[in-house]
């Protein structure tokens, strides 16, 4: 994806680079797709011809943000979201890449799905990364062919939506996945457990009536997971935390040596049980919405480096599927535009750095992923995310960018946002 596009001067920004350890205020120079040159005093004389120079005063400049948990819903539900809509989306919340789950219809299981995602995204505004299927179908009866997957462009394999809920075949997932350097991504859920609840089970879900997860659903499938990984010795990633024994968990195993890697999303950071008030179906997802332990807990692992990365999970929905009774309503929200605000929150309240922050969104989800980017070194692809802390904003329907709508988040108002997403040297997405 050579860029055609003119150079770009980007000066007075405040470069935030975790892998160099950069933090200071300077100048990055992008020409041909790469950036050509960084912390100099570049001379309108020694910058190439057509050269356009942007002012980020006040802004911070960082490594391209990687969305590693979207679901894009192309092919088979293209009314709630395309790729195309979706990319527009990602873009537009600073995302230079995402990574799409494969529960899909058809499910991405095959080199052939995989190979239409990658033709949809090829004039994207953001890179797609496609999540294989772990098994056939995703129904946890025999594992895809991991070898076909990775060579038409797969860089995980995942059942997200559903766990693996054979022991054994998980182990082999494992093994089998890791000797094509595939990561394992957990949907962890025992399903005995959950059953058809609709919330977090607790004092709350019997005062309205509604039918309970427990907890454990979602702890015993997270130390299974854990197990397998260390007894064969390859690496898991689980996704969307939301407890916080899965905390406690995921830190005893890197203690102990595990090939373990987390993600969570921005609504079980900022959003407790208490969000679906009256039958509010925005706020029904899974895992579910948990306690203000959780939140506290889920916090402190973002910080303290137990949890690697912030994923949005964004997960869109037409009214079809929303606003019914709250038990028949689709899991999920969208979280692509919302991701980074919600977590800049963090870092005003003193629970992140800034550069834990693009840790979080652009360093580890690239290592996680093993795809380029999580760098401003010279040299290095030109994924870049902007982001203005004071930007001031609230999040109305007319601002939303994915084809669907459903978020809690509408009309809440946002302290800082991604302004400027430039792929490959080319902005995809301005609002300087």
């Amino acid at each position: 994806m050579a860029s055609p596009h003119p150079p770009l001067l980007l000066k007075n920004g405040r470069v935030i680079d975790p892998v160099s350890g950069t933090d200071k205020r300077c100048a990055i120079l992008v020409a041909d797709g790469r950036i050509a040159g960084t912390g100099k005093q570049f001379r309108a004389s020694s910058l190439p011809a057509g050269a356009r120079t942007i002012d980020l005063r006040g802004k911070w400049l960082c490594p391209g943000f990687i969305d590693m948990h979207v679901h894009l819903r192309e092919p088979g539900e293209e009314y709630k979201e395309t790729i195309a809509s979706g990319t527009r989306a990602a873009a537009a919340g600073g995302f230079t890449a995402v990574a799409c789950m494969p529960n899909t219809r058809p499910v991405n299981d095959c080199a052939t799905v995989t190979a239409l995602i990658l033709e949809q995204a090829r004039h994207a505004p953001a890179r797609v990364y496609p999540v294989g299927a772990i098994s056939q179908g995703s129904r946890g009866e025999a594992l895809a062919e991991y070898g076909e997957l990775k060579k038409a462009g797969a860089v995980a394999v995942s059942d997200d939506g559903r766990p693996v809920t054979n022991g054994q075949l998980m182990r082999r997932a494992l093994e089998y996945a890791g000797n094509f350097g595939l990561r394992i991504i957990s949907h962890a859920e025992d399903l005995g457990l959950s059953g058809v609840g609709v919330m977090n089970e607790g004092d709350l879900s019997t005062r309205l009536g509604l039918r309970g997860i427990p907890r454990p659903a979602e702890d015993i499938m997270v130390y299974r997971d854990i197990s397998l990984a260390c007894y064969t010795r390859r690496p898991i990633h689980i996704a969307h935390v939301s407890t916080k024994e899965t905390v406690a968990l995921i830190r005893w195993a890197k203690a102990n040596g595990c090939q373990v890697t987390a993600e969570t999303a921005p609504h079980y950071f900022t959003l407790t049980e208490e969000a679906i008030g009256k039958y509010n179906t925005l706020a029904k997802m899974n895992p579910p919405l948990r306690t203000l332990e959780d939140v506290a807990a889920i916090k402190a692992g973002l910080a303290d480096g137990t949890i690697d990365a912030i994923a949005s999970d964004h997960a869109p929905h037409s009214p079809l599927e929303k606003e019914v009774e709250f038990d028949l309503a689709a899991n999920g929200i969208i979280g692509l535009e919302t991701a980074v605000p919600l977590a800049l929150e963090l870092v005003r309240a003193g629970v992140l750095t800034e550069a834990r922050l693009v840790e979080l969104f652009s360093v580890n989800p690239a290592r996680i992923l093993g795809v380029e980017g999580g760098t401003l070194a010279e040299g290095a692809r030109a994924d870049l995310t902007v982001i203005d802390p004071a930007r001031k904003f609230v999040y109305t329907r007319d601002m939303v960018v994915s084809r669907s709508a459903n978020t809690p988040f509408l009309g809440q108002t946002f302290h800082g946002k991604a302004v400027l997403t430039i792929v490959d040297g080319m902005i995809t997405h301005s609002e300087l």
